[in-house]
């Protein structure tokens, strides 16, 4: 597995432990770190605190994208699991320009299909899309 793949993966554990457990972003940076010790290549760890830093400091903005994207869903009856690779992936969307949203949404697509149901691919496939499409233009 690349070193992006593995930090968004780790993106994803992140906020779906402070989602899930309503914990404040420094505790889960501290205990999600502590309980990995070194294991974690510095590369790989710090792409991931990044994601994770900007998906927390935006989040009213990127639940607003995600909201208004994803019709008739709210985020609160969107699965814990596919809410939270969407809002790693429009972190990256907005705090890394530089990065396709073709290689965004794709990697979004391929860690749902590692931790999601097969019908969620399909559902963050369009909101990820429509949400690039509203961001505009990128590298390709």
């Amino acid at each position: 597995m690349g070193t992006r793949r593995k930090s968004r993966e780790l993106t994803l554990q992140m906020l779906f432990q402070a989602d899930m457990g309503r914990q404040e972003a420094d505790h889960v940076r501290r205990t999600f770190w502590d309980e990995r010790g070194q294991s974690v290549e510095d590369e790989v760890r710090g792409f991931a605190d990044d994601l994770f830093q900007a998906a927390i400091a935006r989040a009213s903005e990127i639940d607003l994208l995600l909201e208004r994207h994803a019709e008739h869903w709210r985020m609160d009856r969107m699965a814990a699991v596919d809410r939270n690779v969407m809002r790693a992936a429009v972190a990256e969307l907005l705090v890394y320009p530089q990065t396709p949203a073709a290689v965004v949404i794709n990697e979004a697509l391929e860690i749902a299909r590692k931790y999601s149901t097969p019908e969620s691919v399909n559902f963050i496939n369009g909101v990820l899309d429509s949400v690039a499409r509203e961001l505009g233009p990128r590298p390709s």
